[in-house]
């Protein structure tokens, strides 16, 4: 197993961007009406879009990087951890309730974790055709697609903490609140609520559309670890529910779960409790 560094990870962006816009393309061409759907052990559906995207992923990361290891969400089965030095992290398909519900934002998630920590994050929407990604140290870009169709990228970056009297705004979820979140953003002043699907929310504070994103659930590695990566290298940081640091893929024993975290536009904020 090798090590991958901001250089490295540099090199292997194009590729992979192009990578995980392929593996949208799969997702888009699952017609939804009649797609197959089963539930997992935890009772979260699965379906062949979600297959059908991790499949391409899996086989491309064969060809580009063979010799660094994979923990998908969907072969969580092959996983070793600990992960020593890098590896690669995937949702092919976050937000599946979304997608689903015959909604457009949902998400293919891929990032490259190295020492633990995510260094490359790729964020896709491919019904949206647009996606965030970017490398922690060489800053953050979003992205347009028309079907395999890259466009140019767009620099982005993360918003300055609310100055006194201007409202913060939450991105929040669709699909899982919980009351410890909610108390939190009514704790910010004059808090606006925007509602954004699966790891979209991660994008939007990214781009500085948004400023805190707070999950005080349990939530999966591969639900964070891209919009981990995007959000830093735009100028933010992402930390568990006390502003420590996140660590990904150290252990199995656990499922893989996150239990809560806050993704902060602006990393001054992380003491504004």
């Amino acid at each position: 197993m090798r090590i991958i560094d901001a250089e490295a990870a540099s090199g292997l962006m194009e590729a992979l961007t192009a990578l995980v816009v392929k593996a949208g393309e799969a997702i888009l061409a699952v017609n939804r009406s009649a797609m197959r759907i089963e539930g997992k052990q935890d009772g979260s559906p699965v379906t062949e879009a979600d297959l059908a995207a991790d499949r391409i992923i899996a086989d491309g990361l064969a060809r580009l990087a063979g010799d660094v290891p994979t923990l998908s969400e969907e072969r969580t089965q092959l996983a070793a951890p600990p992960f020593q030095r890098s590896f690669f992290l995937i949702d092919p398909l976050d937000g599946t309730k979304e997608f689903v519900a015959g909604r457009d934002e949902f998400t293919v998630n891929l990032a490259l974790v190295t020492d633990g920590v995510p260094l490359l994050g790729i964020v896709s929407a491919p019904a949206l055709g647009l996606l965030w990604r970017g490398i922690v140290g060489r800053g953050a870009e979003r992205v347009k697609f028309d079907g395999a169709t890259i466009g140019a990228a767009e620099p982005i970056h993360t918003r300055k903490l609310p100055a006194p009297g201007e409202p913060w705004i939450a991105a929040v979820s669709r699909s899982h609140g919980d009351p410890k979140s909610e108390a939190f953003i009514d704790d910010r002043p004059n808090a606006v609520r925007k509602t954004c699907g699966s790891a979209v929310k991660f994008g939007r504070i990214a781009e500085g559309n948004a400023d805190i994103y707070p999950r005080f659930g349990p939530t999966s590695e591969w639900d964070v670890g891209a919009g981990c990566a995007v959000v830093t290298a735009a100028g933010g940081k992402v930390t568990d529910g006390k502003g420590g640091e996140l660590r990904f893929g150290q252990r199995s024993d656990t499922g893989f779960i996150i239990p809560e975290f806050i993704a902060w536009g602006d990393p001054q904020a992380v003491g504004c409790y």
